[in-house]
């Protein structure tokens, strides 16, 4: 589903080039759970924000699901986004004025998704991440872990072929962020595909499938 080869990444600030990526090879498969763990300056952002078209590479390539991003426009690349991409973000990223349920929905109506059909996998997802009872309350009514269920629920909504989690623990406390990976330990079961970019080598205790990344290259792999 990923396949990055070569990947480099460098950005000019005025005279001094700081290369983020330095040749990372990835792949990615259908089903898979990935954690990517690095700490802040590794390189583990860039490689995030180019994994969801966010960013392009400056050398190497990237095949999004059979599809290269490498001569894409910015309108190709946010369209295959929002088809391809669930993205979960550290600070949830809700509108404060709307509700759960309002909040989850914002995607279908983007995809112009009838009124009835909007309801039934709204009500579906809340429920399963287990909100059934908060659909009607707005972030500030919410805890930490109850908005970033929001937010989990709002990136599976319109079935993406991959979630893309950055830092989706890192404002909770611990017995909330242990919940929030539970949850994606059971969507993975279920079949979805995880990439979950993190600080916290603990992350990796509940996936099989990791990476960390230093200085902008793969130091080790599970």
């Amino acid at each position: 589903m990923i396949k990055m080869e070569s990947i480099r990444k460098v950005y000019n600030t005025g005279k001094i080039e700081v290369e983020a990526l330095r040749g990372v090879d990835l792949h990615i498969r259908c089903g898979d759970f990935l954690v990517v763990i690095g700490p802040s300056g590794s390189g583990k952002s860039t490689l995030m924000n180019i994994i969801g078209c966010l960013d392009k590479p400056t050398s190497g390539d990237y095949t999004l699901n059979g599809q290269n991003i490498k001569n894409m426009n910015d309108n190709t690349l946010s369209e295959l986004r929002n088809k391809e991409i669930g993205f979960v973000f550290q600070n949830f990223n809700l509108l404060p004025y709307a509700s759960a349920y309002e909040n989850v929905e914002m995607p279908l109506l983007f995809a112009g998704v009838d009124g009835k059909k909007r309801k039934e996998k709204v009500v579906s997802i809340l429920t399963r991440v287990g909100l059934a009872d908060r659909m009607d309350h707005k972030p500030n009514e919410l805890s930490g872990g109850q908005k970033q269920r929001v937010a989990i629920a709002r990136a599976l909504v319109n079935s993406p072929n991959i979630i893309l989690a950055d830092e989706p623990t890192g404002n909770l406390d611990t017995q909330s962020g242990a919940e929030i990976m539970e949850l994606f330990v059971d969507l993975w079961k279920e079949g979805n595909t995880i990439v979950m970019i993190t600080h916290d080598p603990r992350a990796k205790d509940y996936s099989d499938n990791y990476i960390t990344i230093t200085d902008g290259m793969i130091a080790s792999s599970n």
